[in-house]
């Protein structure tokens, strides 16, 4: 038997919590948590204390100011919230926590929050709005019925229209009215009715539930689907306490499926009364009609005898006669004007006989060719005179007889310049004299100033 005992393998308590810690993480990693929040707290630091708990147990947890920022929400006590966290140790305590990194509300407080997100969202583009509610026919000629086709929802429905009308044609469009597919399937059957036509109002309905039994009511796609619908639409989900965004799209919103099938449809009983008080209408203003033709019958009757043919035609006849009498006095009267106004522009027209006229202006012409042959004479003197004195003006100024007086004219040869003073000119230069009768050709010998 040894007696040596094993050596020992002592810890101080701070490997033993870092040990510790290191095995949780590496054990569970990344886990999600669903719990209620309590004991929640927040320093300066911005980090989230707090603890999530179920009726049986609890455990602590710490949330990073980081990770903490990007809240979509803010926690509060009694909050059921889902959290993505790694399990951790607090080791100056030796508490075992949750690193939080991701907090989301869990359960009903969720679809709330992104119910109220989408309603807003909605109301902000108008889609709410009453002025673009459309009347719902009354009756319509045929009613649309989108619905679960074995759910309570579409008996209640045709059970309200049997009792109320049953003569109103009801198509069913079959959807899935819970599920993630059902928005889809409901959106399809609202695009479905809008291309066939087929019917001029809509019922969109479910049975009662919860919000998440509901949901399906409050997805975008939905709301969208009902706003593009050109064919009203009356919303019958869920409970009269239940409010859906399909509601607050709908162009009619009734608290449950079987206040929907009354809204659209009249009452069958009301309809029958008011036929029968119409047909009562009817046959009194029917008898007060006939009534009242007999009496215009016997009214024609005694103007038809008054007017008989053969007395308009013997009044015509007379009135025949005396027209045909004052025409024959119209025309001979007419005659008689007409001849002395005859008369009358006859002896204008050879007052005013062209031949007279020529006469007249042939005269008139001769005189003229006199006095237009005596002016052109007298101009053409006074041009020729104008002229004379014009002449012997310009040959007293003109340099020819300048030169006739025994003067000349002195030039350049090189490029014929004339020469007005001595400095215009050097020695050996050719020049130019202009005599009356000709053009002489030197050369300067030299110059003098005098």
């Amino acid at each position: 038997m040894n007696s040596n005992p094993p050596p020992r393998n002592i810890y101080t308590v701070t490997e033993l919590n870092g040990s510790v810690r290191l095995l949780l993480s590496s054990h569970f990693g990344t886990l999600w948590v669903e719990g209620e929040i309590s004991n929640l707290a927040q320093p300066s630091s911005g980090h989230l204390y707090f603890t999530l708990k179920d009726p049986d147990a609890q455990v602590r947890c710490a949330l990073f100011r980081g990770p903490a920022r990007g809240l979509g929400f803010r926690p509060g006590n009694g909050m059921r919230v889902l959290a993505r966290a790694q399990v951790g140790l607090y080791e100056p305590r030796g508490e075992y926590q949750l690193i939080v990194d991701y907090l989301e509300e869990a359960g009903d407080g969720a679809l709330r929050r992104a119910f109220e997100v989408l309603k807003s969202k909605l109301a902000g583009e108008g889609l709410f709005d009453a002025d673009r509610k459309r009347p719902i026919p009354n009756p319509p000629s045929c009613l649309g019925v989108i619905t679960s086709p074995t759910g309570a929802a579409v008996r209640d429905i045709l059970t309200v229209l049997k009792r109320r009308f049953p003569a109103l044609p009801v198509i069913l469009f079959p959807v899935r009215v819970q599920g993630n597919e059902a928005k889809h399937d409901i959106a399809q059957a609202i695009a479905l009715a809008c291309r066939l036509r087929c019917c001029d109002a809509l019922i969109l309905a479910r049975g009662g539930g919860s919000l998440e039994d509901l949901w399906a009511f409050n997805e975008e796609i939905v709301a969208r689907a009902m706003a593009a619908c050109s064919i009203p639409i009356v919303s019958g989900v869920g409970h009269e306490t239940d409010l859906t965004i399909a509601d607050l799209v709908a162009d009619l919103r009734a608290p449950t499926p079987s206040a929907a099938a009354e809204a659209v449809s009249p009452d069958g009983g009301e309809w029958l009364a008011r036929f029968i008080r119409l047909e009562s209408r009817l046959q009194q203003q029917m008898r007060l009609k006939l009534k009242h033709e007999a009496q215009l019958s016997v009214h024609w009757l005694k103007r038809l005898q008054q007017a008989h043919p053969e007395r308009q035609m013997q009044r015509n006849a007379q009135r025949l006669d005396e027209l045909e009498f004052r025409l024959k006095l119209a025309t001979i009267a007419g005659l008689s004007r007409y001849g002395a106004k005859l008369q009358t522009l006859q002896a204008k027209l050879n007052g005013r006989h062209p031949f007279q006229r020529i006469q007249w202006l042939e005269t008139r012409q001769g005189a003229l060719n006199r006095r237009l042959a005596a002016t052109m004479a007298r101009l053409l003197e006074r041009g020729r005179q104008a002229l004379q004195a014009n002449g012997e003006k310009l040959h007293a100024v003109s340099p020819l007889a300048t030169l006739a007086r025994g003067y000349a004219i002195v030039s350049r040869a090189q490029d014929g310049n004339i020469l007005r003073t001595i400095a215009d000119v050097d020695k050996g230069v050719a020049v130019e004299i202009r005599l009356t009768d000709g053009l002489l050709i030197g050369q300067v010998l030299d110059k003098r100033r005098i």
